[in-house]
Order: C-alpha cells, then sequence, then structure tokens
C-alpha cells in the first residue's frame, strides 16, 4: 500500500472545487494509496514519474515514487488550467 501525500497548495486548490466533484476528487486520491496507476491513468510526456487521472472535468497530477511506497499528489485543478 502506498502512503499519499498531498501538497498544501492542493488542500487550498480544494476549496474553490465545486461540492459536486469533490466527493468525486476525495475518492479518487484515496483510491490512489491500493493503485497508483487506476484505469485510465496517463504518464506525463517528459517526466520520469508524473501522472493524471480524469475526474469530470477535473484532473489530479500526482508522482509515483515506487521504491518508497509514495504518491504526491502536485495539483487537482480544471482541465483548462491543470497544464499552465
Amino acid at each position: 500500500m502506498y502512503k499519499v501525500i498531498i501538497d498544501k497548495q492542493v488542500l487550498k486548490s480544494l476549496d474553490k472545487i465545486p461540492v459536486v466533484y469533490l466527493s468525486s476528487i476525495k475518492e479518487a486520491v484515496n483510491d490512489l494509496a491500493n493503485n497508483p496507476r487506476p484505469f485510465g491513468s496517463i504518464k506525463l510526456a517528459g517526466s520520469k514519474n508524473s501522472y493524471r487521472i480524469r475526474v469530470g472535468v477535473y484532473r489530479i497530477i500526482y508522482t509515483i515514487e515506487d521504491n518508497i511506497l509514495t504518491v504526491e499528489v502536485v495539483k487537482i485543478d480544471h482541465r483548462g488550467n491543470v497544464y499552465k
């Protein structure tokens, strides 16, 4: 089982997300502990260990460290803003 670490900036950005998506996003982040590469996850080009998953119109960007069994959530934002 992986340990999920959430960046402080990500916690602040959760306040701006509508309640409709919030529970799905929290569930997806919690599920990363059991399966850091779920169906639909995409490895980001140009990075060794960064991935993204979709939750509605939102994207969760995270890194995986397999040698120490950690997943760090780096960014959660709307699909139009997440890659900027």
